[in-house]
């Protein structure tokens, strides 16, 4: 009888042990981590802010170069993520800068549909947050691999023009089809810098009527917010600096134009068309700040999946119609999810052995008794 209740003893352990794990580090994790975080305060302003939460580059793997468990861990990781800052945080506006899926440029209609599905699986929502998710080159292709086709479909799924004002509380966020921006006449390029100028004079109109606004849309007069994948041009992320910065080794790697970052010329064109109050984009995987100018700021909002880094993160902001406030929220490390599976997986092992040699060592005592009888006899 002890034999039997030290094993089930035993076994009951390896099972508490395993379930134990595997529940904190799958679902348990995300709510003491992002329970840390906290809406940023808007300091000399009474009105009521817009709670924003920004992330980017979330890539949910396609069918070609995805492989199955790679898949479910990321995806997984995310869903919990989100799903666990919505509980926690309650946004009242979501943006996603870009590259929601990472074969969207050259998914198949089937594999396109099944992609879109398991996006609005893991982003659900409430109706109280609006989700609103901006297009990059992973979803449509590079500039030379875009076409009517790939945007269109990408605008079908999701509801709205790639190019957009979305206005909340007396707020502009200028929404940016980045991807766009090569200059070089193409005829996707064309329609993109048309809706942005006619933005542009909108918004100019709306903070100085004049004649020549007949017809023009009124927003609320005060610059927008400016949201898009591409970062503007910047030669490196030499000057970035930040746990969740690029790698030392990577900082110092120059950017190429219209590939990594905006050209020159867009971007100087962006900043005199809207002269923004802040920009947030996304594409390097990494964070950010830099000052364009001496007075524009952008922030480059780092991959929120494991996929990419090791510490994702997202950006929650407080915006009211003349300041803002920011800050940064980091979610579970994958080496610290890992080192918790490995810890867990030494105590079953040391746990397992001991048991043995218990087992070992009962069976010598028994053998031991069995002798001596035997030799009394």
């Amino acid at each position: 009888m002890p034999r039997f209740g030290a094993t089930w003893t035993v076994t009951l352990l390896l099972v508490v042990v395993l379930g134990g794990t595997f529940l904190f580090c799958e679902y348990l994790i995300y709510f003491p981590t992002i329970f840390q975080c906290s809406w940023p305060v808007v300091s000399h302003d009474a009105s009521e802010p817009v709670r924003a939460m920004v992330l980017s580059d979330t890539h949910l793997l396609g069918a070609v170069g995805g492989h199955w468990f790679d898949k479910l861990r990321r995806e997984w990781q995310m869903e919990r993520a989100f799903q666990t800052a919505l509980w926690l945080l309650k946004p009242e506006i979501v943006f996603i800068l870009g590259d929601i899926f990472d074969e969207g440029k050259w998914s198949s209609q089937k594999h396109w549909e099944d992609d879109v599905r398991r996006f609005h699986r893991m982003f659900r929502h409430s109706p109280d947050t609006e989700l609103v998710v901006l297009v990059g080159n992973h979803d449509i292709g590079f500039h030379y691999e875009m076409d009517w086709f790939k945007l269109q479909r990408f605008e079908k799924v999701f509801n709205a023009s790639s190019t957009r004002i979305v206005t909340k509380k007396g707020v502009n966020f200028l929404l940016v089809n980045s991807v766009a921006l090569h200059g070089d006449g193409c005829p996707i390029c064309q329609s993109v810098e048309k809706e942005l100028l006619r933005l542009s004079k909108d918004l100019n109109c709306s903070s100085s009527s004049t004649d020549s606004c007949d017809g023009a849309q009124m927003y609320p007069p005060t610059p927008p917010i400016m949201l898009q994948h591409y970062p503007l041009y910047r030669v490196s992320d030499a000057s970035c600096t930040g746990q969740d910065a690029a790698p030392a080794e990577e900082r110092h790697l120059l950017f190429r134009e219209k590939y990594d970052v905006l050209s020159k010329e867009a971007s100087q064109r962006l900043l005199q068309w809207f002269r923004p109050r802040l920009i947030l984009s996304g594409h390097t995987h990494s964070g950010c700040e830099v000052l364009h100018e001496n007075k524009y700021v952008e922030i480059s909002v780092p991959s929120f999946s494991w996929r990419n880094r090791n510490n994702p993160s997202f950006i929650l902001a407080s915006v009211t119609s003349q300041h803002h406030s920011l800050s940064k929220c980091f979610l579970p490390e994958e080496s610290t999810v890992i080192g918790v599976y490995c810890s867990a997986g030494a105590c079953l092992l040391l746990l397992l052995l001991l048991h043995c040699l218990c087992l070992k060592g009962l069976l010598q005592c028994l053998s031991l008794c069995l002798l001596g009888k035997h030799k009394s006899l």
